[in-house]
C-alpha cells in the first residue's frame, strides 16, 4: 500500500510540473512549427495539416514577409511536410483579422465658454485711432469719425435692449475719397484691430435677382466664410462694400436698371437690418446650396467708392452762388481746389444718382483727403508695415542692408503724383527700380548695403553699393 501511495504521489507531481496537462491530448500535442511555443503559450492554433500547426502570430510574420517579398524559403523543411504540395496563404488572410495601427489620441480640445461681448472690453475712440495711426498716415478727421462710430456700435451690440425702450440705431457709414486713398485699407486694419470677421465685397458684380451676376445676399455669403460659417460671430461683423458708387442710377437709359437703382433697393434690407437666407458657399440661392438665416441688425455696414464726377457736382452747387458785379466769384474758383469733397452734401450725393432711401441708411458720411507729396513720402517709411521695411526685411535675408535717402523719397513721391493713382503707385514705382537690385545682389555675398538714391530713381545714376569692408561705389546697370 506504501508503494502504491508512492506512486500516486509521482504521477501528482509529474502533473503540477507539465503546464499543459489540463489539455486534452489533441490540445497537448499542439506546438507551433514555426516558435516551438506550446498551445498554452501562443494560443489559439492554425492546423495546416493534422501533425502540423502555426500559431498566428508566425502566420502574421510570414504574411507580412510575403508582402514585402522577404520571405526566407530555407526556414521552412518542406520534407516535414509531405501532404502539402503548396499552401495558398492568401486564402488564410480571412482567417484572421489583419493588424492595424494604433491612432494616436488626438488631445482633447477643452471647449471655452463662449464670450459675450463686454462693454468694457471695447477700446475707447482715442485707443482705436492710435491703433490706426500706427498704419495709416494721415486722414485724422476720417479715422476719428470711423473711431467714434466703431466704438458706438459694439457699445450698442452689447448694450442690446434693456426694456426701457431705448433702441439705438446703427452707424452705418459711407466713405468717399479718391482712388488710393486708403478707403480698403483703413478698414482692413480697423477690422484686425478689433479681431471681427471682415467680409469685403465689390459692388461692381451685384445685380437683382434673376440677373448674370452674384445676388445682394452674397456679401454675407463672405462674412460667413469669415466667420468659419459661424452665424453668431458672423453677426457682430464688419461688412465693406467697395465702389459703391458703381451702383447709382443709370441716367438716360431706357432700359431696366438692373445693377443700379435695383441693387440699391435690395441693399435697404441689409443695412436696415432684417433676417436673410444667406447661401453658404455660393454667390447664389440653388437647390443645391445649403441656406443659413443671419440677422444683420448687429453688422456695421461701411460702403466706399471714389463717386468720379462729385466734384463737378459739387462746383456746380457752389458756383451758383456767383453773381454779375465786382464781388462775384469767379467760376474757375474751385478748379484747383484738391479736397473738394470736403464740401460734399447730402444733395450733391442723392444728384450724383444714390437714392434717398439709401442715403438715410448710411447716417455717417466722411470724405478721405487726396494724398500730397509730403504724405506720400510718409507713407513709404512710417506705417508699421512701410513698403521700404518690406523691401529692406527682403534683403536681410540676404544679410544685405537697404537704405533710401531723402531725395530718392522725395523723387518716388513726385512720380506717385504724376501717376494720379494714390498710395497704390508707390508699389508699382519701386518694383521697377528694385527690379535689377533684387536680381543683382545674390550673385555676389559680398555685397553689404545698398543705397537708393535720387539720381538713380531719376535716371541719372546708379545704386550705391557696398561692399563689406569696402569703401562704397555706384552700380552700373
Amino acid at each position: 500500500m506504501e508503494i502504491e501511495n508512492k506512486d500516486t504521489e509521482l504521477e501528482q507531481e509529474k502533473t503540477k510540473e507539465r503546464p499543459d496537462a489540463e489539455h486534452t491530448d489533441e490540445e497537448r500535442d499542439e506546438v507551433c512549427f514555426m516558435c516551438h511555443r506550446p498551445r498554452s503559450k501562443a494560443g489559439k492554433m492554425i492546423h495546416l495539416t493534422n501533425e502540423i500547426h502555426i500559431c498566428q502570430d508566425c502566420m502574421q510574420k510570414t504574411l507580412d514577409m510575403m508582402n514585402k517579398g522577404n520571405v526566407d524559403y530555407s526556414r521552412l523543411d518542406m520534407s516535414k511536410m509531405p501532404n502539402i504540395s503548396m499552401v495558398n496563404l492568401a486564402d488564410l488572410q480571412n482567417m484572421f483579422p489583419k493588424r492595424q495601427k494604433a491612432k494616436k489620441k488626438e488631445p482633447e480640445v477643452k471647449a471655452e465658454p463662449e464670450k459675450t461681448m463686454d462693454i468694457r472690453s471695447i477700446p475707447a475712440p482715442h485707443k482705436i485711432k492710435e491703433s490706426l495711426d500706427e498704419y495709416v498716415v494721415g486722414q485724422e478727421k476720417a479715422k476719428k469719425v470711423i473711431s467714434v462710430a466703431v466704438y458706438n456700435h459694439y457699445k450698442r451690440v452689447a448694450a442690446g435692449s434693456d426694456g426701457d425702450g431705448i433702441e439705438i440705431e446703427k452707424s452705418n457709414m459711407l466713405m468717399i475719397g479718391p482712388t488710393g486713398s486708403g478707403k480698403t485699407y483703413l478698414v482692413r486694419t480697423l477690422a484686425r484691430l478689433l479681431d471681427v470677421p471682415l467680409a469685403i465685397a465689390d459692388a461692381t458684380s451685384l445685380t437683382e435677382a434673376g440677373y448674370i451676376g452674384d445676388d445682394i445676399e452674397s456679401v454675407l455669403s463672405k462674412l460667413l466664410a469669415a466667420a468659419d460659417n459661424d452665424v453668431e460671430k458672423a453677426e457682430k461683423g464688419i461688412v465693406f462694400i467697395d465702389e459703391i458708387d458703381k451702383i447709382a442710377k443709370k441716367r438716360n437709359t431706357n432700359q431696366r436698371d438692373v445693377s443700379g437703382e435695383s441693387v440699391q433697393q435690395g441693399l435697404l434690407k441689409l443695412l436696415e437690418g432684417a433676417e436673410v437666407e444667406v447661401p453658404v458657399g455660393a454667390n447664389s440661392k440653388n437647390a443645391m446650396v445649403p441656406l443659413e438665416t443671419v440677422n444683420t441688425k448687429n453688422i456695421l455696414f461701411i460702403c466706399g467708392g471714389a463717386f468720379p464726377d462729385l466734384e463737378n457736382i459739387i462746383k456746380e452747387r457752389l458756383n451758383k452762388q456767383s453773381s454779375i458785379g465786382f464781388r462775384a466769384d469767379l467760376k474757375d474758383k474751385y478748379d484747383n481746389e484738391k479736397n473738394l469733397l470736403r464740401q460734399v452734401t447730402v444733395e450733391d450725393i442723392r444728384n450724383f444718382g444714390m437714392i434717398p432711401e439709401f442715403i438715410g441708411r448710411l447716417p455717417v458720411i466722411y470724405t478721405l483727403d487726396a494724398l500730397s507729396e509730403e504724405m506720400m513720402v510718409r507713407i513709404l517709411k512710417e506705417p508699421k508695415n512701410a513698403i521700404l521695411k518690406q523691401y529692406q526685411k527682403l534683403l536681410a535675408l540676404d544679410e544685405v542692408k537697404l537704405e533710401f535717402t531723402d531725395d530718392a523719397l522725395t523723387a518716388i513721391a513726385r512720380k506717385a503724383m504724376e501717376k494720379d493713382t494714390g498710395a497704390r503707385a508707390l508699389r508699382a514705382i519701386i518694383e521697377d527700380f528694385m527690379l535689377d537690385i533684387m536680381y543683382e545682389i545674390p550673385k555676389d555675398d559680398n555685397i553689404g548695403q545698398v543705397t537708393i538714391t535720387g539720381a538713380y530713381i531719376e535716371h541719372k545714376g546708379g545704386p550705391l553699393i557696398t561692399m563689406r569692408g569696402v569703401p562704397a561705389m555706384e552700380m552700373r546697370g
